[in-house]
């Protein structure tokens, strides 16, 4: 696994990722406390039980004597109650440490699962399903939780449920050992086969469970999309058909529990204990109660043969759980924050020397051989067909992406030596497709400045022409912009963009496409406060808008990946016919 990350918290626990059930484990070291003491408590527990079955047969042989007297039945009385409320306590600490330790392991493993995330890079995410990875982050992780309670919790106190009655069995007498031995061979050979059997098949349940969920938050996601195109019957049948196949693999599971061998092996055996007992007492070697007490604790027996049915099948899809989150957490990414690189203040003189990038190794590179120098506070146009590059190639210099050979350098540094968190606070990037969280307007505003408070807030809306509007709203700047800004308009969402990009004071600023959805006049004004902005700013314009084409310092065209032209308006006008032919069109 590569230890590369684009985020860290300064509180990260190291796990031990090399196959699940180490990182499991890992995990699980962390409060080793609580599993030690779930296991006294099982075996208290479970003596306290056996020790009612055995006291249960001794009032028989009480009871079947002659000359008994209420004080020794008292007596064995007194003695059941005792050891039923020892077992009583001991079973709620049991699962009280169990539950402790499920739920802790649920919040870490999760809390893991969100800081790799956040670590990985923009190409991974432009790869991975948001749905997959919901139903990762929820029920795989939940189910890390039920491997460990009820799941685990079942199976030691099943394990416990066995070895104590069979040393009280020994305790009556070594000769009853001899159907219960049998049985637990029987019980493991049979529990072995099943799990074998299982595991391929939860393996399954869970991946199906992940492509269900990628698929609806797909349909949802772009649910306008559906209903414009009449899509409605296409996706009802494609969530039908996965919908389908994760219930055939649910029936198959049940399936397989239905062949159960273990449970014929306990019905035999159980039969054949009673027949050994019975025969046992014919022959004088044990007496009438301690049969008794024999076929009580052999009914402990019952308990560990039911319950592995349901605790293996938990501990089961919590392995397949385990591995799909691993699996996701493993993921190597190539970029990495570089805690100890360069920091301090960005001038703004940005190099492209060389740059060609692939967004996966092997394939077509998106740029190619893009050689440029940009000044500090320069304002620099990128312009272009569409699929040409742009904004891949402004991606690089905030290290959205890594270039695939070549350097990007940021002040003759190359911006894999900086330290990422010091190169992104410095520069801002404000996008055609903008996204608001689903929160209140100030949230969205201040979000990449968390000591912005309500002056520096409204300062920077106003610079964004988007202080009237929002005025507009009851609530003003505390209103509630809805799912990725829903009840905002595209002209809207771009200025509070716009404005989010300012309240950083960014000394590189990327501006794609930002004003595409407002208004003549108000892209006027916003152009006019951009300006203002950009003064002593390095800033990259991505646009079609012949107003600020023309008032760039320089202008990049790019074809097909490579870099055609590059120039002022007057120059290329003069010396590319390519730039004249997309200027003509614009």
């Amino acid at each position: 696994m590569s230890d590369a990350t684009e985020f860290r918290s300064g509180e990260a626990v190291h796990y031990d990722t090399r196959s699940t059930g180490r990182w499991i484990f890992s995990h699980l070291k962390r409060y080793l406390w609580l599993p030690i003491l779930a296991i006294a408590f099982s075996i208290a527990n479970n003596f306290g039980y056996s020790a009612v079955q055995v006291l249960i047969g001794r009032g028989f042989d009480v009871l079947t004597r002659p000359d008994w007297v209420t004080r020794d039945l008292l007596l064995v009385a007194g003695s059941i109650v005792l050891a039923a409320l020892v077992q009583g306590l001991t079973g709620v600490g049991r699962n009280s440490s169990f539950e402790f330790l499920a739920q802790r392991i649920e919040r870490d493993a999760r809390a893991e699962l969100f800081e790799s995330l956040l670590g990985k890079s923009q190409t991974f995410h432009s790869q991975a399903k948001a749905g997959d990875l919901m139903a990762r982050a929820t029920n795989d992780v939940h189910f890390l939780n039920l491997m460990f309670s009820p799941g685990l919790s079942l199976i030691i106190d099943s394990v416990f449920s066995t070895l104590v009655p069979l040393a009280m069995v020994a305790f009556i007498n070594p000769r009853l050992l001899l159907v219960p031995s049998l049985f637990i061979v029987g019980l493991i050979i049979t529990v072995r086969v099943y799990n074998r059997t299982l595991n391929p098949v939860t393996d399954e349940q869970r991946e199906a469970f992940g492509e269900l969920n990628a698929g609806l938050a797909d349909a949802l996601e772009g649910i306008e999309t559906v209903k414009s195109n009449l899509g409605e019957v296409r996706e009802g049948a494609a969530f039908a058909r996965r919908a389908g196949r994760l219930r055939d693999l649910y029936i198959k599971v049940a399936r397989i529990e239905g062949r159960f061998w273990p449970l014929l092996v306990f019905a035999v055996a159980w039969g054949l204990g009673f027949l050994h007992a019975a025969w046992l007492w014919h022959s004088g070697v044990i007496s009438a109660g301690q049969a008794v007490s024999y076929m009580m604790l052999y009914n402990a027996f019952r308990f560990t043969t039911f319950i592995s049915l349901f605790a293996f099948n938990l501990f089961q899809m919590g392995q397949s759980s385990g591995k799909r989150v691993l699996e996701t957490i493993i993921t190597a990414t190539r970029l990495d924050e570089n805690r100890l690189g360069r920091g301090g203040r960005v001038e703004g003189r940005i190099e492209f020397r060389d740059v060609f990038f692939a967004f996966n190794e092997g394939d077509k590179p998106v740029l190619k051989n893009i050689s440029f120098t940009i000044e500090p506070g320069q304002t620099v146009a990128v312009v272009g067909r569409t699929g040409s590059g742009k904004t891949t190639l402004a991606k690089l210099v905030p290290r959205v992406f890594d270039a695939s050979s070549g350097q990007v350098l940021v002040d003759g540094v190359d911006v894999r030596q900086w330290n990422l968190e010091s190169l992104r606070s410095q520069t801002a990037m404000v996008e055609q497709d903008v996204f608001l969280f689903g929160k209140s307007i100030a949230f969205n505003i201040a979000f990449g400045h968390s000591k912005a408070g309500p002056d520096l807030i409204e300062a920077a809306a106003r610079e964004a022409q988007a202080h009237d509007f929002i005025m507009g709203f009851d609530q003003g700047y505390q209103t509630p912009v809805g799912e990725r800004g829903a009840t905002l308009s595209g002209g809207q969402k771009q200025r509070i963009a716009i404005a989010r990009a300012f309240i950083t004071d960014p000394r590189i600023l990327i501006l794609d496409d930002s004003t595409s959805a407002v208004d003549s006049k108000t892209e006027d004004e916003i152009q006019r406060a951009m300006k203002r902005a950009g003064q002593g700013r390095t800033t990259f314009l991505i646009t079609h808008r012949l107003a600020q084409i023309r008032r760039a310092d320089r202008i990049l065209l790019l074809e097909a990946g490579r870099l055609a032209a590059s120039g002022s308006h007057d120059e290329l006008m003069d010396s590319s016919a390519d730039y004249r032919r997309l200027f003509e069109k614009v």
